[in-house]
């Protein structure tokens, strides 16, 4: 957990530092900082998240690399919806919606058709693939 914890900094430090833009494995993917309130600690805890988007709206998708358990941001924001979110050098609130049904189905594809690797994270586990979408407050 420790390593998980200190990659993490790594990544928003490269964030920070390069207004919003990652290399190595992320260098294709568009990247925000996701400041979500802890469900269980209230802690405000940051991770680096892909997003495509819909309109106005920021879309992600709680993958957590195909995972039987949904990442911890994701509890975060079910029971915090109101969140913040660094895109490039903005840096803005947002309330968080979990979608469902058709809307879901139709985000997760736009989302796996410019990330293909979410369709492998989809075949990895049973559990269904949340996806959220971020609008801006």
């Amino acid at each position: 957990m420790e390593d998980w914890r200190n990659w993490n900094q790594k990544l928003i430090a490269e964030f920070r530092a390069n207004h919003g833009e990652i290399g190595g494995h992320f260098e294709h993917m568009k990247l925000l900082l996701l400041a979500s309130t802890g469900a269980k600690t209230g802690e405000q805890r940051v991770t680096p998240v892909a997003y495509t988007m819909d309109g106005d709206r920021y879309v992600i998708v709680a993958s957590y690399g195909g995972s039987d358990v949904n990442p911890a941001w994701y509890h975060n924001l079910v029971a915090h919806p109101q969140a913040t979110i660094e895109v490039g050098d903005q840096k803005f609130p947002v309330s968080a919606t979990l979608t469902t049904g058709a809307e879901s189905d139709r985000l997760f594809a736009q989302h796996a058709k410019a990330y293909p690797q979410f369709n492998g994270y989809k075949l990895k586990t049973t559990r269904h693939l949340p996806v959220f979408a971020l609008e801006r407050d």
